[in-house]
């Protein structure tokens, strides 16, 4: 295994351990309200202090982004991490959520890392050399219609002008047509369940890069598709998803364009 694949993967679990170890008192743990229905809480500070320490001891020089710390270094190489994916589903007990490494070398992602410290479920991925789940191949879905996919996507509860008009033509048209739709708030582990064919698509908008890197090239190197809405691959910093297998991917993107 690449030496920075195995620290990220080392990292990841040893950060699932910490999250498990207040998951059980819960009632005893510091939340604060960034904005509207988003959350930080104590955990995710203490997780991302350590996936910070952790990297700088390995890899002293490089850069790291994190979602409550930001950008640190410049380096050609960037770890991208998301110490708790999923906190307002973890703040609940609702058992979605994850820690997420991603390792940039200059614009491409080049390893990612997803764990579910809950069903010890290690998502893993090397640019070139596939996708695994707890050291198994995985692959995208073979479904071919989108009314027998089942889709994944997010809905915020944030203020009624934040949903436009076209989402909500969107999520109708998609209600119409598709099989399902689960809304489960792990966009990380979201992607990793379109890689391993749990879902066949998942769509969304406003995410930021410590939510898609990881995910995204796990998706990709088991044989899906991400976009953005425009078929560009500029969603990592535009925010805007639409990822399934490649069948359900380009029939996902006619659709959602046709209510824009």
């Amino acid at each position: 295994m690449n030496g920075m694949l195995n620290i990220a993967v080392k990292a990841a679990r040893e950060a699932g351990i910490l999250m498990m170890r207040s998951f059980h008192r819960l009632e005893s743990i510091k939340v604060r309200e960034k904005g509207t229905n988003n959350y930080v809480s104590a955990v995710d500070i203490m997780v991302e202090n350590f996936l910070i320490e952790y990297i700088n001891k390995h890899f002293p020089d490089h850069a790291i982004e994190a979602e409550e710390s930001g950008m640190t270094g410049n380096n050609e190489f960037t770890w991208i991490v998301d110490p708790l994916d999923g906190t307002n589903n973890y703040l609940h007990s609702f058992p979605h959520f994850c820690v997420s490494i991603a390792i940039k070398h200059e614009d491409k992602i080049e390893h990612g890392v997803v764990y579910d410290p809950l069903r010890q479920e290690l998502f893993v991925a090397s640019r070139g050399n596939g996708a695994t789940l707890n050291d198994k191949k995985i692959r995208v879905s073979k479904t071919i219609k989108l009314s027998n996919a089942l889709i994944s996507m997010a809905l915020h509860c944030q203020t009624g002008a934040d949903l436009s008009a076209a989402q909500t033509k969107q999520i109708q048209t998609l209600l119409n047509t598709v099989s399902g739709i689960r809304t489960s708030g792990a966009a990380a582990l979201d992607l990793c369940y379109v890689a391993t064919g749990r879902t066949d698509a998942f769509w969304e908008n406003n995410l930021k890069p410590w939510d898609i890197a990881a995910g995204a090239l796990i998706l990709e190197e088991a044989g899906g598709l991400i976009t953005d809405i425009d078929e560009t691959d500029n969603y990592l910093y535009n925010g805007s998803v639409v990822s399934g297998n490649p069948k359900i991917h380009e029939k996902l993107i006619v659709l959602l364009r046709q209510v824009i």
